[in-house]
């Protein structure tokens, strides 16, 4: 579940001292609760940009940025769910949110058009906005 829904970054291998947290993390949350029938992966990515919001969790919101568009979140709705966010948990989250957004999907865009000139050189067609996951 977590390398489906977090792609590449989930195979990025932990240090010694903390492998005893991921454990727990690849348990707790992964197969205990993201599994879960209930809701959706992309209603379950809309909570989880809002929790990591709220709680200014920057590196692990980047992290599920780039996840929610893979579980087709768009980034108009990103926009909107970081927004109804900072009403609830204030200016200061909304506004380290957003720029995390921004410097995550501008990541993705600069990797999309990098990829984009890659395949034109080879004669492929280009990457656009769907590579970034928009």
């Amino acid at each position: 579940m977590r390398r489906e829904v977090l792609g590449p970054m989930a195979d990025r291998p932990p240090s010694a001292f903390g492998e005893p947290f991921r454990e727990w993390v690849l348990g707790a949350a992964w197969g205990g609760v993201w599994d879960r029938p209930g809701l959706d992966r992309r209603t379950r990515s809309c909570i989880t940009l809002a929790a990591l919001t709220a709680l200014h969790c920057d590196d692990e919101l980047a992290m599920h940025i780039e996840a929610a568009l893979r579980n087709g979140v768009t980034r108009d709705e990103i926009a909107e769910i970081l927004l109804h966010t900072a009403v609830y948990a204030g200016a200061p989250a909304g506004n380290a949110a957003f720029a995390t957004a921004t410097r995550v999907l501008a990541a993705l865009d600069e990797a999309a058009g990098d990829e984009a000139a890659g395949n034109e050189a080879t004669g492929g067609e280009a990457a656009g906005d769907e590579a970034a996951g928009s």
